[in-house]
């Protein structure tokens, strides 16, 4: 009887020392996106990744030349581009996301990861409120900011 009244305290003892230890905290969540993907056509999707971005403003007023080095995920993808996400409201840091995607092709090729260039242009963005761009892949994304503007502009 002494025997068991012992196990049974130690025991205790061991499962009471395990309430103090502190559990190790949980990452943050990670942030909510107030956009929401724009449809894409038929054969359409991201590409893999984005190694490189910048975004600046274009020759025509009004308009944002984009630009990205990135990795698509075979050969022969076609009508590469950046399709903007839908926003509600403006986003409270000015950063707006685009989907860097192209057209796969259209027959069976090997999935060997092909490296990409892609150019655009954005017309009819918020020049008011545009700080940055943010460049959604499958797998990465990255923000490119907008030059300072000038003083008085």
């Amino acid at each position: 009887m002494r025997f068991n009244l012992c196990g049974l305290m130690l025991v205790a003892a061991f499962g009471l020392s395990a309430c103090g230890a502190k559990e190790a905290e949980a990452p943050p969540p990670p942030k909510k996106s107030l956009a929401r993907q724009a449809v894409f056509y038929q054969g359409q999707e991201q590409i893999v990744s984005v190694s490189s971005a910048s975004a600046a403003p274009g020759e025509t007023p009004g308009t944002l030349h984009l630009k990205i080095d990135g990795v698509a995920a075979s050969t022969g993808y076609t009508a590469t581009g950046f399709v903007p996400r839908i926003y509600a409201a403006t986003p409270p840091d000015g950063i707006y996301e685009v989907d860097v995607v192209g057209t796969r092709p259209a027959t069976a090729t090997p999935q060997t990861p092909t490296p990409v260039h892609i150019e655009g242009v954005w017309a009819g963005y918020k020049a008011d409120r545009l700080k940055g761009v943010k460049f959604i892949t499958q797998t990465n994304e990255m923000t490119a900011m907008l030059p300072a503007k000038p003083a008085g502009s």
